[in-house]
């Protein structure tokens, strides 16, 4: 009986015992987790004991290690951008602003530090394993970043060769047209001097491209080689950041400008189509279709020319504050610099301008009128706001500021020319032996006889002056074509000789007269009547 007594004692201590180290050890597996790892490079950096809102420890490790081997593999990643931001449930560490992964306090109840501390060790271990993240000293690793330096200088050797060759080719495609443009030009009699001396510029600027282009790709190719080695990896950033820094301004420039951009662009397109309904009634009553009182046809293209300038110059007005740079103050005093620049150096012309405009309206000639400006007499062949163009029967071209026609008087021999008749004079002086109605009469033949003279109004004869020795007969013609003016002149002087000639009428300056005895009658050979002879001199005595 004591036996098994004894026996019963030890089988329940052992059964207290077994049950008690069972007890520690189903404690200890729920208390202390396995944790989930995030590994980089081979590299466990820490580990995940709790889950963060819907993920699983296992998931929120393998989430954070795509972040952070996403991070990695960036060429501008630089371990000192990332920052610990802590609030009163989380601690955050940020790329930028790229969340990379979040410490709870649940995560802190596994070591022995609070949240923020905890937070602030996975931040130093990223700083610490990221920044070694290509600082493998192996052989291996040395070995493949050289072939990778090697390969890239080789590649880039490779690219400028077919670059020079390609370039050559160009060259020679260029060249070879260029000497077929030149036959071309040669066979047609134009000269080939200037082509000659152009194809060296062309050729000089391909070469200028060509080293541009070597220039880029070395630029290129350097961020790529410095990267290879983690030592030089911040160069390549930096120089990386020299060209996507100022393209990236440009770009959000651009971006924030589309506003303003479509602000400009609806003022223009409603200043356009505005213009082009001015443009349409200049033209309606241009062309006769209907008509304003007091507004003449002739006004309306340069009413629609002024019109439109207007219409421009608002418009810029209300554009110029969307203009980038418009507020700037240098943007502002070069603008002002530039207005009085124009200001002081066009005085002359825009006093030529606003005499044009006061001409349009004032309508003292039109193209195709005979006018007469000071001592220049021509047909207007071009008036524009700055100057006024004649051509004189020599046919010179004549240019006259308009500011010089508006401070001058103007002839215009062709305003009532085809209604009312221009009338052509001449004057003629003759004798008082002759009878007035004789020398009426064979000027007013001359003129019917004369080709460009109206017949449908009676020439006339106005007699200017009684002079010592002569009468002065002016003879008045009308005629429609003003523009020929000077052959209608021509043609009736030569008719006026015959008529007068025929009538044995001479003309010639009177103080002849008091020698008439003795000498030759002033008349051609072939108006003289048939044995005709000079007669002698008379003296007579008392």
């Amino acid at each position: 009986m004591r036996n098994i007594y004894y026996l019963l004692i030890i089988f329940l201590i052992a059964s207290v015992t077994v049950s008690a180290q069972t007890a520690t050890k189903g404690k200890t597996i729920q208390t202390i987790p396995p944790g989930e790892p995030v590994i980089i490079n081979r590299d466990t950096l820490f580990k995940f004991y709790a889950g963060q809102g819907l993920f699983e420890p296992a998931e929120r490790a393998a989430i954070v290690t795509k972040r952070i081997e996403a991070l990695v593999n960036r060429i501008d990643f630089n371990p000192d951008s990332l920052t610990l931001k802590n609030d009163s449930t989380l601690s955050v560490i940020n790329y930028n602003s790229q969340i990379v992964l979040a410490v709870n306090n649940k995560d802190a109840t596994y070591t022995e530090l609070n949240r923020p501390q905890l937070a602030a060790s996975y931040l130093n271990i990223l700083k610490t394993k990221l920044g070694n993240y290509f600082t493998s000293n192996n052989t291996q690793t040395v070995v493949t970043n050289i072939l990778e330096a090697i390969a890239v200088i080789v590649l880039l050797i490779v690219l400028i060769w077919a670059l020079f060759k390609g370039s050559r080719w160009v060259k020679l495609k260029l060249l070879k047209a260029w000497e077929t443009r030149i036959d071309k030009l040669a066979a047609q009699g134009a000269p080939v001097v200037y082509a000659h001396r152009l194809l060296p510029l062309v050729t000089g600027l391909l070469r200028i491209v060509r080293v541009i282009m070597i220039i880029i790709l070395v630029y290129l190719a350097l961020p790529v080689l410095f990267f290879i080695f983690p030592s030089s990896k911040p160069i390549a950033v930096q120089l990386l950041g020299y060209v996507v820094t100022p393209f990236k301004s440009i770009l959000l420039a651009i971006v924030h400008y589309i506003p303003n951009l479509l602000t400009i662009t609806v003022i223009y397109v409603v200043t356009r189509y505005i213009v082009k309904l001015v443009k349409f009634i200049a033209n309606e009553i241009a062309q006769g279709n209907f008509t304003i009182n007091g507004f003449y046809a002739e006004w309306a293209l340069p009413t629609y020319n002024i019109i439109r300038v207007l219409l421009f110059a608002f418009m810029f007005v209300v554009i110029f504050p969307y203009l980038p740079g418009s507020d700037s103050k240098i943007f502002q005093g070069v603008t002002v610099f530039l207005g009085i620049l124009f200001s002081l150096g066009s005085s002359s012309a825009i006093s030529n301008m606003v005499a044009g405009i006061v001409l349009t309206y004032m309508r003292p000639y039109k193209i195709g009128d005979r006018i007469k400006v000071g001592e220049v007499m021509g047909d207007v062949i071009e008036k524009n706001l700055l100057v006024t163009r004649l051509r004189t029967i020599k046919n010179e071209d004549i240019t006259i500021p308009n500011a010089t026609i508006l401070s001058g008087h103007t002839v215009n021999y062709s305003t009532v020319a085809k209604t009312m008749g221009l009338v052509l004079n001449t004057t003629v002086t003759i004798g008082y032996d002759v009878p007035w109605q004789t020398v009426h009469n064979l000027l007013i033949s001359a003129a019917e006889a004369t080709e460009g003279i109206m017949a449908d109004k009676k020439p006339f004869v106005l007699q200017t002056g009684l002079n010592d020795f002569n009468v002065s007969y002016q003879l008045n013609a009308y005629t429609a074509l003003s523009n020929q003016m000077a052959a209608i002149y021509s043609r009736l002087h030569q008719n006026i000789q015959d008529k007068f000639n025929e009538a044995g009428v001479e003309i010639m300056s009177p103080h002849y007269t008091s020698l008439r005895d003795g000498n030759h009658i002033q008349i051609p050979e072939g108006y003289l009547e048939e044995g005709y002879s000079k007669p002698g001199f008379k003296v007579e005595g008392k």
